[in-house]
């Protein structure tokens, strides 16, 4: 009985190593009320809506003023955020969203395994109010929800062939 017990408690020492994980740090995002962020549009999921913003390609830059300071630090994932649309979103010379519109965002912790700290913390543009009516989109401060780090890494391989 004692021989299985050592052994047992042995197994479980050898076990019970330091794990090497991921850092626990993720780099934060800090946005104080007044500046201006570059939001990159994402591909909508629901084109089906008939309206203008189907027609603004992926990528299309939302200048945005914003009304309220974000900090990871002390914000929760889900925050909410608002701001004003610092320039209009204009597509063959046509505007389609004016300067001004109200603009509704969230602060979000995304899981990545590719990203070094396993996590980060992103900005994202989810709505658009513009004389009276309503744009549900995404966007996001990176022109891709791919990491940044991982879309420089797919970048060099494919430089590298």
């Amino acid at each position: 009985m004692r021989r299985s017990f050592a052994a047992v408690l042995c197994s479980v020492s050898l076990l019970a190593n330091a794990a090497n994980g991921q850092s626990p740090s993720v780099a934060p995002v800090r946005v104080t009320a007044g500046a201006v962020v570059k939001f990159h549009l994402q591909t909508r999921l629901n084109q089906t809506s008939g309206d203008a913003l189907d027609a603004l390609p992926k990528g299309t830059v939302l200048e945005v003023r914003m009304l309220d300071s974000i900090d990871s630090d002390t914000d929760r994932d889900g925050a909410e955020f608002h701001g004003t649309l610092a320039t209009p979103l204009v597509l063959e010379g046509e505007v389609i969203v004016h300067s001004e519109a109200e603009v509704r965002g969230l602060l979000v912790l995304l899981r990545s395994k590719s990203h070094p700290e396993g996590f980060r913390f992103e900005l994202l543009v989810t709505g658009l109010t513009d004389r009276g009516k309503s744009y549900d989109l995404t966007a996001s401060l990176n022109p891709s929800f791919v990491d940044p780090a991982a879309q420089h890494d797919a970048d060099s391989k494919s430089a590298t062939k």
